[in-house]
Parts: structure tokens; sequence; C-alpha cells
């Protein structure tokens, strides 16, 4: 292999540390988790003080939490992941619950908390439940394994948070009563705009795999989205115009597709570009999309076997030091150790910069905040509330800024059963954070991803056949309509999947030379393709017609 096919010898790479910090826009439905939670928790924690019960609160917060996900996703597919993600929240509080109603080890619990936290990774990863995936769920998991718990108790704590995820499962589809199409409206809008953002740049190959990575999340939204209404069939086509964009930037007006973008914000009428005929069904390739299909949660499964492996015996190391250590908490050493893991060592290293900092403004919030949290049991659960809706609506912006009010939260979670020291507390939680974050990635480095070369060449290989096949249908005198816009769908998904794999592998800190020139090649190659099979289909030239 020539040298330009590489991108030099293996070495360390340099880790960041401002940029780990730097503050970003924020989310443009920040609101909704925010006020999802609030009302998720709200209720049962209020009947709960109400009955004076509020020792039983934990196990309402397992249910009460799992509003935080699906956000993104539309309401048919949000009906099943949101089902998915209280089914996955019982299980692993299960199964904490019925440990500690067996033994009082604190290794044994430690050691099942890690097991847990590594199968609740790689689950929420292969299924790409998220944000805020398995952070969550550890957190209860680990936290329930050290409350004193006896078999019988376990099916009333059960049937509680049980409850309240039916609760927190309304809460999460009430707003289909006045958007129904809102979650694929706001995927069609951020294609539309990374499009033109492509298109204004076409010489930025990251702008162009953005916006090919838009265009892919808006048809997968799409797709999930149930029966082709009439309001989808017009989204289908304005993500078109983005693919249309995509390949061929000389031909487009950026400010068009913004302004479409723009009118897809409201609840106003879906824009409803012309150009595309009697047979935009026919070129909008929705059968042929739906074709491909998923691949099995087992294939999904094994590029995974690194992260749970890291997981597993960071969550387990940290746990085990914190004993050590003589720590009153070793849950949060654990769930320390399980937010950092991310898709390679660079990230995972990011990500621990963000919680340590978090963390520890998170702690002198705490010592602002307990002397109001300590007038009354009603002023604790009001101050949780708040917290709750504070830490969704920052932690878009970058991790750290929302950790700063989940630190405080979990803190004054513990006092729901009784009154807790406050030193006590913070020294707990600074030392925790210390000693989960450091084990954490230390694990994250010991622990390599020795097939993430691996997966790069077999991306590369996929984009290669997928071309081949588009390339022969364009030299073909007349190919079938069908056939051509499914190896469009094709080679668009490989080139998409190609940038993801070579990005997590870019990040590991130690590893072979990626071929970084030839993956590069096969994005330009992959694009040129596209644009061709475009032009072949004629949307280009409607495209022009609109321009």
């Amino acid at each position: 292999m020539s040298s330009a096919t590489s991108s030099g010898p293996s070495r360390a790479r340099r880790l960041p540390l401002a940029d780990a910090l730097r503050l970003g826009g924020p989310s443009d439905i920040w609101f909704k988790p925010a006020l999802s939670v609030v009302a998720a928790v709200a209720p049962p924690n209020l009947t709960l003080l109400a009955l004076g019960r509020l020792d039983l609160a934990m196990y309402t917060m397992a249910g009460s939490l799992c509003a935080l996900y699906a956000h993104n996703r539309p309401y048919a597919a949000r009906a099943r992941a949101l089902a998915w993600v209280v089914a996955g929240m019982l299980g692993g509080l299960g199964a904490a619950l019925v440990t500690a109603s067996l033994t009082t080890n604190a290794v044994v619990l430690v050691t099942v908390g890690a097991l847990l936290a590594a199968a609740q990774k790689v689950l929420c990863d292969a299924t790409r439940i998220g944000p805020p995936g398995h952070v969550v769920l550890a957190f209860i998991s680990s936290a329930s394994l050290f409350v004193p718990q006896s078999p019988g108790q376990v099916p009333g704590h059960l049937a509680l948070g049980a409850a309240a995820g039916a609760w927190a499962w309304i809460v999460g589809m009430a707003p289909v009563l006045v958007r129904p199409h809102g979650p694929e409206r706001r995927a069609t809008a951020h294609a539309l705009n990374a499009a033109a953002a492509s298109a204004g740049a076409p010489d930025d190959a990251r702008a162009r795999a953005a916006a090919a990575a838009a265009v892919h999340a808006a048809w997968q939204s799409l797709l999930s989205a149930g029966a082709r209404s009439e309001p989808r069939r017009a989204l289908e086509r304005l993500v078109v115009r983005a693919e249309v964009a995509l390949a061929a930037p000389a031909g487009t007006d950026p400010g068009r597709l913004r302004g479409w973008a723009r009118e897809l914000s409201g609840t106003g009428p879906v824009p409803r570009p012309d150009g595309l005929g009697d047979a935009a069904d026919e070129l909008l390739g929705v059968e042929a999309a739906l074709a491909f299909g998923e691949p099995s949660l087992l294939t999904r499964l094994g590029p995974l076997t690194p992260v749970a492996l890291r997981t597993a015996l960071g969550c387990a190391l940290a746990g085990y030091v914190s004993l050590a250590l003589g720590v009153g908490r070793p849950s949060w050493a654990l769930v320390t150790a399980a937010s950092l893991y991310q898709a390679n060592v660079t990230l995972t290293w990011s990500r621990g910069v963000q919680r340590v900092t978090g963390n520890l403004l998170g702690v002198v919030a705490f010592a602002v905040l307990a002397p109001l949290a300590h007038t009354g049991q009603a002023a604790l659960v009001l101050c949780c509330l708040a917290l709750n809706f504070g830490a969704e609506a920052l932690i878009g912006r970058n991790y750290w800024l929302g950790s700063v009010c989940v630190t405080p939260m979990a803190l004054l979670i513990t006092e729901f059963a009784h009154a807790q020291r406050p030193g006590e507390l913070m020294t707990d939680r600074i030392l925790d954070t210390l000693v989960g974050a450091l084990v954490g990635f230390l694990a994250a480095v010991a622990v390599t991803d020795r097939r993430a070369g691996d997966r790069v060449e077999e991306a590369l290989l996929a984009v290669g056949r997928a071309q081949e096949h588009a390339a022969a249908l364009l030299a073909a005198e007349r190919p079938a309509s069908a056939a051509l816009e499914s190896a469009r769908r094709g080679l668009s998904a490989a080139v998409v999947h190609l940038r993801s794999v070579a990005d997590a592998a870019s990040g590991e800190w130690w590893r072979r030379a990626l071929p970084e020139e030839r993956v590069m090649r096969a994005e330009q190659a992959g694009h040129r393709t596209l644009a061709a099979t475009v032009r072949r289909q004629g949307l280009h030239g409607r495209e022009g017609a609109q321009a």
C-alpha cells in the first residue's frame, strides 16, 4: 500500500481541553424535553409528598425520567421507542432491586451495576435510543442497588415505576395532538438547511458530509413516521430537493432551501415545490428505501464489543476504588465512569472533562441551594423540578453546563428518604467524580478498539460496490427507474456510513494508520456518481427550472 493511502504512522493523539468546554447554540427543541420531564416528574412526586411517602420517589423517578427520550422521533416511532425505554428502565430497576434484596455485599453490588451499565450502553447505542442514552438508565439501576430492599417489596416498587412510566409515555406522546408531523418537519428543515450550507460552500467536504447525513436522517424519520399522508408526501418532495442540492449544488438556490426550512418551523401547511410532475412518487423512491430495511440487532451489537468491555471494566474498577477509599456511595463513581464512554477515546476524554467540570460546579450549586431545599419537603421537591428543567434546557449547549444542574439534583434526591449532612454529600460527590472519571478514562485507553480500522476498510468496500452498481446502471441505455433509484439510495447510505466509521476510528488514541486519502477519494467519487444519477433521473433539470 502506498503512503498516499494512509495517514502516517500510529501515534498518540493530542486530547482537547478548551474545545471540550466550548458552548454551542441551544437545541431547536430544548424546551420539549425540559417541559416533558417536569410534566412527568411533578405529579408522582407531588402525590407522594401529599401522602407523606417521598421516600418512594426513587421508584417513580425511574418511570418519570423515561419522558426524556425519543423527542426527535415521529410519533408512530416514538410510541414504540418510549415503550421500549420504559421496559428497559423497569428491567434494569428490577434486576437492581432483586440483587439488593438478596445481598448487601458491596463488591457484588458494584459488579452487578457495572454489568448492567455495559448492557444498557450497548443496547442504547445499537438501537440509537438517545439522547440521553444509557446514562439515565445506569443512574437509576446503580442507585437502586444500594437501597435496602426485601424481596417482598420489589413488586410494589416496580409497580410504582411502571405507573410513572405509563404517565411518562402519555406525556411524551401528548404533542401529537397539537403538531402531528412536528418531528418529520424538523428533520426535513434540518436537511434543507444543511443542503443550503453545502450548496453555498461546494468545496467544503465537511459541509457536504454533514448535509448527506442530514438528508439520510430526514429519510429515516419519514420512513418511520407511519402512513404516507399528504403532508408527509410533501415533506418527501422537500427532502428530494435537499438531495438534488447536495448532488448538484451549481444549479441550487440556497436561499430558497432556507426559505422552505423556515416555513416548516411553524404549524402552517407544508411548502409544496413544483417540478416533480406526475412521476413524483416514483422519483421519491420511498419503496426503494424501505426495501433496504435495518440491519439485525445482532449485527449492530458486534462492533460495540470494545465499548461494552470498556464500560464494564471502567464502571467496576471505579466502584471498587471508591469502596477502597471508604466513600459511602460507590454508585456515583460507577455512574461517572458509565457516562464517559463515547464512540472513541478522544470523545471519551472530552466527555470526562465535561463531566468533571460540570460536577464540581454542580457541587457548588448544591451548597447554595441546600439551605433553601432544607426548609421543607415541598421546597425540596420544587428545587428538584427546577433543576430537572434547567438540566434539559442547558445540556444541549454543552454536557458540562447541564451537569451543573444534574449534580445538585442528584444530591437532593438522596434526601427524599431522610435529611443528609451536606458536607458529607459534597465530599463523597467530589471524590466519586474524580475516581470515576480517572478510572473510567484509563479503562477506555486500556481496552483498544482493534477493529476500528477494519470497519473503515469494510465501509470502503461497501461504497465501492454501491458505486460500481450505480455506474453500471448509468451505463445502460434505459435503466429501470426503480433500479436506478434503489442504487442511488444504497450509494447514499454507504457514503454516510463511511464518514461515520471513519470519524469514529480517527478518534481512537492508539491505532494503526487509517486510509484517510482513500476515504476522501471514495467520498468524492460517491458524490460524483450520486450527481450523475440525479442528472440521469431528470431531477436536476426540474430543480433548475424552479431556481
